[in-house]
């Protein structure tokens, strides 16, 4: 089955006024009408228009044709995405049964089953469940180990009084939940796209993304800490201060520790049930020689330690 751009055949902007199309159709119409037309298929041509037009001069019919997005080309092969019945309750206004059998099937195949004959004087009316709508939230490591509020401004689509689309900015305040890990959707219920007639609004999905820390990285619940030591740390073992999302922690460091050489504080990540794990990967940092008192020192080392980090490649 092929998309019909029923803007193309209209000739007309996806974000033309109601007017527009109006004036667009009545063109289209004289230039195509089978009585008086030497087109070739023009009653074919005909059909095309009025199909367009009885969706698009409508804009509760419109807004439900747009929802498939401007991403589909005219002709190209197309399948209604699943459940887009769902929740629709079309009713035609001004025309018949007989009427609306005459379009094409990808007409029959969005529209279709909900069409009946309707009093004119009631006018078209949709029972239409909102667009849901994704956005991401950017939020600090910390906030996903204590909770945090934000306020989102977030940018939609609204129809105007003449049908047009218009831009608006709607603000929200948003608990971010303890617990939260990069990746995760929060559902608002509601804060999507307005539903049409009795179908109620879509749903907000935000993505929890991590700005880029200073210190910890997180995959999944876990979170990494690179902790540099001193040579002498390393060596002899120490006892030294750990920095964590949620307070300083003393951590043992065993005698003869590698750079690379991962120690694991259980519980310490992200909270959840479970709860992540904290990981330190120990570097060793060499002191630097910007001092004669240093380099002396250095110098000694290289006299009295017999110490030849290239011994194992056998040189």
């Amino acid at each position: 089955m092929e998309f019909k751009n029923y803007y193309e055949v209209l000739g007309v902007e996806r974000n033309a006024s109601q007017a527009e199309i109006k004036r667009a159709y009545r063109k289209k119409a004289r230039k195509y009408h089978p009585d008086v037309s030497k087109e070739a298929d023009a009653e074919e041509h005909f059909k095309e228009v009025g199909e367009a037009y009885e969706v698009l001069k409508d804009p509760e019919k419109r807004a439900s044709y747009d929802q498939l997005g401007d991403n589909w080309k005219e002709g190209q092969d197309f399948r209604p995405p699943p459940d887009w019945n769902q929740g629709f309750e079309f009713h035609g206004g001004g025309f018949t049964q007989a009427d609306a059998s005459q379009f094409s099937d990808f007409f029959e195949s969005l529209f279709g089953d909900g069409f009946s004959a309707q009093d004119p004087s009631r006018g078209a009316h949709a029972n239409m469940r909102g667009e849901d709508s994704h956005a991401k939230v950017l939020i600090e490591l910390e906030d996903a180990y204590l909770g945090a509020t934000r306020t989102l401004t977030l940018r939609h689509t609204e129809l105007g009084p003449d049908g047009r689309p218009q831009l608006k900015n709607r603000t929200l305040n948003v608990r971010i939940p303890k617990g939260v890990h990069q990746g995760q959707h929060i559902r608002l219920a509601g804060q999507g796209g307005a539903g049409f007639g009795k179908g109620g609004a879509g749903d907000l999905y935000l993505e929890i993304e991590f700005r880029a820390h200073g210190h910890y990285r997180a995959e999944g619940r876990d979170v990494y800490l690179d902790l540099p030591l001193a040579p002498w740390e390393s060596t002899l073992g120490a006892r030294v201060k750990v920095p964590t999302p949620d307070g300083t922690v003393e951590l043992k460091i065993p005698p003869d520790s590698k750079s690379g050489n991962k120690m694991r504080l259980k519980g310490r990540g992200i909270p959840g049930k479970p709860a992540g794990d904290l990981y330190v990967v120990l570097q060793v940092v060499l002191p630097p020689a910007d001092s004669e008192q240093a380099k002396a020192l250095y110098r000694e080392m290289e006299q009295k330690l017999a110490f030849n980090p290239r011994a194992g490649l056998g040189v």
